[in-house]
């Protein structure tokens, strides 16, 4: 588990970071103070669909507006990976205390119930410091 967790985080984290260089928009990450937040949940094979359809629709229109509302977010993604049965939110905040909002969001609490009621599984939420970043 550990394994997949360390996997997806090296895979998404440059990923976003790389999106974000190239559509030439840079998030605005103090490495001193900036955490990524990260939040990995898993589903049977034959869920994805309705996984994807629920990321798209629901957890979409209830989340944005909660989030837009909270103070230091730098950035927010959603992802899904078919391959692995993971679905995986990643976050960039200006602080700590900015990222700890969402362990007590309302919303993003009823969607992780809606989703653990399906049997998805959720391992430890993560909230780390960046030590750097490109583009300098």
């Amino acid at each position: 588990m550990k394994n997949i967790f360390l996997r997806a985080v090296l895979i998404l984290i440059p990923a976003i970071l790389y999106s974000q260089i190239k559509s030439n928009t840079p998030m605005d990450v103090n490495s001193e103070n900036t955490i990524v937040r990260i939040s990995i949940g898993y589903y049977q094979p034959k869920q994805a669909d309705e996984v994807e359809t629920m990321l798209n629709k629901e957890f979409k229109s209830t989340l944005i507006p909660a989030i837009k509302k909270l103070k230091g977010n730098l950035g927010y993604y959603v992802a899904i990976d078919k391959e692995k049965n993971a679905m995986t939110n990643v976050s960039f905040w200006r602080t700590k205390d900015d990222a700890l909002q969402m362990a007590t969001l309302k919303e993003m609490l009823d969607m992780r119930s809606t989703f653990e009621a399906l049997g998805l599984r959720f391992i430890e939420i993560t909230n780390h410091q960046v030590l750097w970043k490109l583009p300098d």
